[in-house]
């Protein structure tokens, strides 16, 4: 079955730096898009960063252009977000989701458990 299994998060000041990884199985990893989806607490989903699947095109969210990057390596079926110059207001639990098609658009069918991050003093 589809898996997608997010780690990197953790505790960080601001100005720090974070990468976090979505290990994917049970699919064809390079045949689909990938994003990056965040939830502040008591706020909506937000989403952040995709991903195409031969990782040749991305796109950012306003919030996070210039601060994250994402990427991923199709050998290792593994997505990244590398997150640099992290603010208070970056702190919220980040989902790696799959998309249904190769190319960034349309709906999810796929989620991660989440992994969160705190940006504190």
């Amino acid at each position: 079955q589809v898996q997608l299994v997010e780690s990197g998060g953790g505790l960080v000041q601001p100005g720090g730096s974070l990468r976090l990884s979505c290990v994917a199985s049970g699919f064809t990893f390079s045949v689909y898009a990938m994003s990056w989806v965040r939830q502040a607490p008591g706020k909506g989903i937000e989403w952040v960063s995709a991903i195409n699947r031969g990782g040749g095109s991305t796109t950012y969210a306003d919030s996070v252009k210039g601060r994250f990057t994402i990427s991923r390596d199709n050998a290792k079926n593994t997505l990244y977000l590398q997150m640099n110059s992290l603010k208070f207001e970056d702190t919220a639990v980040y989902y790696c989701a799959k998309y249904q098609t190769g190319w960034y658009s349309g709906e999810y069918d796929y989620w991660g458990q989440g992994t969160q991050v705190t940006v504190s003093s």
